[in-house]
């Protein structure tokens, strides 16, 4: 998606239970019946069909059993009214509706729509657009049998689909797929964004995403806890603040990158490279002797040092201002010595690759350090989670099958045991401090290679380095290495995108351009 769809779409994200909690406020404290909630739903996605497909004369409605249902019916009304030929395929038993959904059942008995009990007996040859009215919001748990049936009819059809509120078959809380999911070309939700459309499986299901608040009053948002923020470039960047003229390299800070074992130079490479082209001061390379001169011939800019042990650290840690601490590290007693050291360190850190294995390893739960930011990917993350188990019997974890299956309970329980801001990539990229959670709606599948990682700590170091407080250069550095990567897949697609092609967008971005 572009920032000009996001545009359209709030900045907050919800759980399903907070929205159906938005919903009771709406209706009970506020005399918003649900009926008429229902029926601005199923007008707003009848302007979005329409909007996106122009001239449309048949479709099928699959509706389920609950309030999604009630609004797949009065959607099947409404076109009828406006001369489309309609077919409703009914998977729930109308007389167990709610009484407002089993009023939109019985005002399509008063219109000429053809009705359906059994998806196999539907023949849709000529439609041209489904409605997936099927399941909602409150769905948990592989979906059932006859309901994945429909599901697949939906996928394998040819025409074009609209999800109401939510792809039936994905998880409004986690983005995880229940069995099988509806691939949509348009979701349109209602009153609260419902968070798993933007992680992990929901953003290849939801399509194009639309929003409609159905009229509810601005001020139920602030009654149902915390929400996750949807980050959003321009927001950010313009809290970063312009350059001074009178200012040195020095003003800019002096990063120190440890990393580089022995037949390892790349990720610290590509990692100090972008610290200097999101900004950076000074850039200065601890590395492993083996490779430092030639890493000194890469960029002339760079300052390599080849340090054999921990006690080598000691100098360039004095004259760091803050550092990162992973890239290409290795799992060496070379690479134990200088991590070991440098988390000793008293300056705000950035903690990747190796530098997260090391710090799982730890003999006891690690202290809780709120000057460093964790960048884990999902194993990195496993890791995480594995090693305070571990290392302290009186934990228990219950992310631990798979971080992915919830990835916000995941990175907010690594928050709590390690501090800091944690940053777990992946679609729909988190990043959690002690207050907030916040979720970058920016990337790509291109960036789904080697050091694509690198890159980030890279650039997530060069903000601090600049000044930017840890919460600050996470959530910006998130957001310009992903649309960084967007722009060079808009350009040229996403395969075969190299970790290095982002450094030009990387500067672009942070000059505001």
């Amino acid at each position: 998606m572009h920032d000009s769809q996001f545009q359209k779409l709030p900045n907050t994200l919800y759980t399903a239970g907070q929205v159906r909690e938005l919903d009771r406020i709406a209706i009970e404290e506020h005399q918003l019946p649900g009926l008429l909630l229902m029926k601005r739903a199923a007008q707003a996605c009848v302007d979005a069909l329409f909007h996106h497909w122009r001239g449309t004369t048949r479709v099928a409605v699959f509706c389920g059993s609950g309030n999604n249902a009630g609004d797949g019916y009065f959607i099947a009304a409404f076109l009828a009214e406006k001369n489309v030929q309609v077919t409703i395929v009914q998977l729930g038993n109308p007389e167990k509706l709610s009484p407002d959904a089993r009023q939109g059942y019985e005002m399509c008995c008063h219109r000429d729509i053809e009705f359906i009990d059994d998806p196999r007996q539907a023949k849709l040859n000529e439609v041209e657009v489904i409605v997936d009215a099927l399941l909602g919001t409150g769905t948990s748990g592989e979906i059932r049998p006859q309901f994945a049936e429909a599901v697949d009819m939906i996928n394998h059809h040819p025409s074009r689909v609209l999800s109401v509120d939510i792809p039936s078959g994905i998880s409004a809380d986690t983005g995880q797929v229940l069995g099988v999911a509806v691939r949509a070309d348009v979701t349109v939700s209602f009153i609260g964004m419902k968070r798993g459309l933007m992680t992990l499986d929901g953003p290849d299901y939801v399509g194009e995403m639309r929003y409609d608040s159905l009229g509810v009053p601005e001020d139920i948002f602030t009654k149902v806890g915390k929400a996750v923020v949807r980050l959003n470039y321009a927001t950010l960047f313009s809290d970063f603040p312009e350059r001074r003229g009178n200012s040195h390299k020095n003003s800019f800070g002096n990063l120190l990158l440890i990393g580089g074992d022995e037949g390892m130079s790349g990720a610290i490479l590509m990692s100090a490279a972008a610290a200097m082209r999101a900004g950076a001061g000074v850039v200065t390379i601890a590395t492993h002797p083996a490779h430092a001169a030639y890493l000194g011939t890469m960029h002339p800019e760079l300052m390599v040092r080849g340090v054999k042990d921990a006690a080598a650290l000691d100098t360039l840690i004095d004259k760091a201002s803050c550092m990162v601490i992973g890239p290409g590290l290795g799992r060496s007693e070379w690479s134990e010595q200088l991590f070991g050291r440098a988390i000793q360190a008293d300056l705000p850190m950035v903690i990747d690759a190796d530098g997260l294995i090391w710090l799982s390893r730890l003999s006891r739960v690690p202290r809780v350090n709120n000057h460093w930011v964790l960048t884990p990917h999902p194993g990195e993350a496993t890791h995480l989670l594995q090693g305070a188990v571990e290392n302290n019997d009186t934990y228990e974890s219950s992310n631990l099958p798979n971080v992915q299956f919830d990835r916000f309970s995941s990175v907010m329980e690594i928050q709590q045991i390690y501090g800091g801001n944690i940053l777990l990539k992946g679609q729909g990229t988190l990043i959690c401090n002690s207050d907030d959670v916040f979720l970058c709606p920016y990337g790509n599948p291109g960036m789904s290679t080697a050091g694509m990682g690198d890159v980030l700590s890279g650039v997530i170091g060069g903000l601090v380095a600049q000044g930017c407080s840890l919460t600050q250069a996470t959530t910006l550095g998130a957001v310009v290495h992903s649309k960084a990567a967007d722009a060079c897949a808009t350009r040229l697609g996403p395969r075969g995108l190299m970790a290095t092609d982002l450094y030009p967008e990387i500067r672009r971005l942070v000059n505001g351009n």
